[in-house]
């Protein structure tokens, strides 16, 4: 036998010990094995008898300790490997104190932590978070009894202030959002929605004198359709606004009239005085306070290596290359010992033990593609195209009146609502004179895209500059599969697309729905409609020009590593792009998927939320073939171009220098008890996760989601749902049918829109998992 050969085989068996140890170590914490915690002075043992030694030795791994730790810190009770993990009691040197249940020196089931000013939080703890049902008690007598997510206020609970005021509700991020009833301490009460921590929506507000307002409301004042009443029977019904220009109304008395003077401002005046208590702020979040590490006088340790999500590995140190060459150089026997192995350390893998199978090539930054699309610029195909629309635009917006109400009529949606101008190049009345060629610009809906633009946020001033400024669109270089053409702005916040009759008169026919469900959902992915318009050009021909300008999902603060879109079909769904031709421009499809990406828990909540509600208003809408299109910028990478996965994890307590900017535990801590932060990331926005990796099996060519690798990467990711406007028309069905009888009918695109919605889903709900 060869020295490499030997080298293998010793290997080999000092990794079969260290994962049977691993197993038994797993079946005491899991239960397989019966565990009585004992101490330490505990010596029964019968040496001539393994059987007996190797339970007592697996007995021993959890048993009573109390321990001065090396920084101060103090802890009595159930000890496991250098870590608390049972029941047990630590106190910190600052007066911080936990007693309750353990999991590797994580906090983990039921507890109570107390902090130095008598504050304490009773209930349930993951991972060392606030996480489950709980009540915080602050020092100064606030009090919440609810559901929580990782520190925040998350669910229903019910909150007592200590100045007498008192909230029953929903929750979500930490601040009150959804139904709830919030009553001050002089009895006063509203009833009804709330969004962001302030009174939003619907609701009421009844008085201790019997009056009551009912209606509509923005951030906690009256706005839109409201009724005010009088407890007797009189009552003010009309439009209601902190902008008297807005307000107006009419009274209808009871019997005696004596509100004939009230002014509705009065409302407002009345209204300012009851403030919506913020509460108590959580000092120090105990997913905060680390762990000092407790280094057995027992025997000597190398550090252990702490896997991806947390947990110990068996830390073996291991040659892929020398494992791989079992088979080739061992014969039979060899290969039948590394299936053996694989299988051990499958069944290991849940405790985090890497796979010895040989891991995927390294990855690669890819190339960072060109700025994308060419300058229109004078002599361009379509120079006089660029013109016409700037001119329109900036005449459209220009002399739009602000909105007053989000709240339309019906009649602002019907697709008869469009306004046709002529634009002769020496001006009219309305229109200033200009060098291009004559052309007619149509605007549809005008109130209600100006409506759309305003619940965005966007700044007409802003929008203005961005299309119609001095600097030229960029056209892309290919149209995309509908035929359509793609113009960018200079800085890369819109996108405009030209657009079929069909897809018009599908925007036209959704948009009353479109608009309600984006005004109803502020989070949802739908892409951003800002405006839909035709330039009808002078000539022969008389060509028009439809389009609409949407928001361009890219435009981040960071570059886009990795385009992908995502639809759960497979037929078709990889790119024809050799791979020396693929680069951060390039949009990857499903096949060409190789990742799961890893979101924080409420984010992830937040996610399939709203993934659940777009896709309930597409399907509603008789619409099919949307995709998610998803970015990744990934954190790290080296010099040459290698993505960096994050370093092994350290035990609790200690610290490990890092190479570049990734959010750390105190960082996400902090994020997440900071509203304020927490707002400025949306959903689908700059969001932070992690991808890992994923392999497909070689025989199976079309699995649309891979194997996990175990390998991570820090990510910041961009998504939203594109190409809402395809209707399941009859082109559609007849596709269906004619590739359904070529292929399976499961993997085309084009399908029901309810089974797209469904198939869609479940594809998406593989890719995005819960970061846990």
């Amino acid at each position: 036998m060869s020295k490499e050969q030997s080298y293998v085989l010793k290997a080999w068996e000092v990794t079969v010990r260290k994962t049977q140890q691993a197993k038994k170590r797993a079946n005491s914490v899991f239960g397989t094995v019966s565990v009585a915690p004992h101490t330490d002075n505990d010596t029964t043992t019968d040496e001539n008898d393994d059987e007996t030694s190797t339970n007592r030795s697996s007995l021993e791994e959890i048993y009573h300790a109390e321990r001065v730790l090396p920084n101060g810190d103090y802890y009595t009770g159930q000890w496991y490997d250098s870590f608390p993990h049972g029941h047990g009691k630590y106190l910190w040197t600052d007066g911080c104190m936990y007693i309750g249940e353990w999991y590797n020196g994580k906090t983990m089931g039921n507890g109570k932590f107390g902090w130095p000013s008598g504050a304490t939080y009773e209930g349930e703890f993951k991972s060392g978070y606030m996480d489950g049902i709980g009540t915080y008690t602050g020092p100064s007598g606030d009090a919440y009894k609810g559901q929580w997510v990782m520190n925040l206020k998350h669910g229903h609970g019910v909150k007592s202030f200590a100045n007498g005021d008192a909230y029953d509700g929903e929750w979500r991020r930490g601040l009150q959002e959804g139904q709830g009833k919030y009553q001050w301490a002089d009895g006063c009460h509203y009833t009804g929605e709330w969004k962001n921590g302030t009174i939003y929506g619907r609701g009421s507000f009844v008085w201790t004198n019997g009056n009551r307002y009912d209606g509509f409301w923005d951030e906690g004042f009256p706005r839109g359709n409201g009724t005010f009443k009088w407890d007797d029977g009189s009552f003010y019904v009309g439009n209601w606004s902190k902008d008297p220009e807005e307000m107006n109304g009419t009274y209808y008395p009871s019997g005696n009239e004596g509100n004939l003077e009230w002014d509705p401002k009065d409302l407002f005046n009345n209204l300012s005085e009851y403030k919506i208590c913020s509460g108590e702020r959580v000092p120090m979040l105990p997913s905060q306070k680390k762990l000092s590490v407790w280094n057995s006088s027992k025997r000597i340790e190398k550090p252990r290596r702490m896997s991806v999500d947390g947990r110990v590995s068996v830390g073996v140190d291991r040659a892929f290359e020398k494992m791989n060459m079992w088979g080739n150089e061992i014969g039979e026997g060899g290969t039948d010992m590394r299936k053996e192995l694989d299988a051990e350390l499958m069944r290991l893998d849940g405790e985090g033990i890497q796979s010895l199978k040989s891991s995927p090539v390294p990855m690669k930054l890819p190339k960072a593609g060109r700025k994308q699309g060419e300058t229109i610029s004078k002599g361009h195909r379509n120079y006089e195209l660029m013109l016409n629309l700037q001119l329109g635009i900036r005449h459209s917006v220009g002399r739009q009146a602000p909105v007053a109400s989000l709240d339309l009529k019906p009649s602002a949606f019907d697709p008869k609502d469009k306004i046709w101008r002529r634009f002769p190049r020496e001006g009219t009345k309305y229109t200033p004179p200009h060098q291009s060629t004559e052309f007619k610009w149509k605007d549809y809906c005008p109130l209600v895209f100006r409506s759309l633009r305003k619940l965005f946020k966007v700044d007409p001033a802003d929008y203005m500059l961005s299309i119609c400024g001095n600097d030229a669109l960029r056209e892309l270089s290919s149209p995309g599969k509908s035929g359509s053409f793609f113009y960018l702005t200079n800085d890369d916040r819109y996108m405009i697309k030209t657009m079929k009759k069909s897809e018009t008169k599908v925007l036209l026919r959704m948009l009353a729905a479109y608009y309600n469900h984006v005004r109803a959902f502020e989070n949802s992915l739908v892409i951003r409609f800002f405006g839909l318009h035709c330039v009808k050009l002078n000539g022969p021909t008389q060509k028009k020009v439809r389009f609409v300008i949407m928001g361009n999902l890219f435009c981040s603060k960071y570059s886009v590593h990795r385009r992908f879109d995502l639809k759960g079909s497979s037929l078709g769904r990889t790119t024809d792009k050799p791979e020396s031709e693929i680069d951060s421009n390039t949009i990857l499809k499903d096949l060409d998927l190789n990742f799961i990406f890893r979101l924080q828990k409420a984010w992830y909540q937040e996610f399939i939320r709203q993934i659940d509600k777009d896709c309930e208003f597409l399907e509603q809408e008789r619409i099919m073939d949307y995709s998610l299109l998803v970015g990744i910028h990934f954190r790290e990478a080296s010099v040459a171009g290698d993505l960096i996965p994050p370093g092994a994890r350290t035990p609790i307590g200690d610290s490990e220098e890092e190479t570049g900017h990734r959010l750390s535990r105190a960082e996400v801590d902090e994020l997440l008890s900071d509203p304020s932060r927490w707002a400025s990331i949306r959903l689908g926005t700059n969001m932070p996760a992690r991808a890992e990796r994923t392999m497909r099996k070689s025989d199976c060519e079309l699995q649309l989601v891979g194997e996990p690798t175990g390998e991570f990467y820090e990510v910041v990711m961009i998504f939203g749902i594109i190409d809402i406007l395809q209707d399941y028309d009859i082109s559609k069905k007849l596709e269906h049918a004619y590739k359904s009888i070529q292929y399976d009918p499961s993997s085309i695109s084009a399908v029901d829109p309810r089974q797209y919605s469904r198939r869609f889903r479940d594809f998406i709900f593989k890719v995005f998992t819960d970061d846990n």
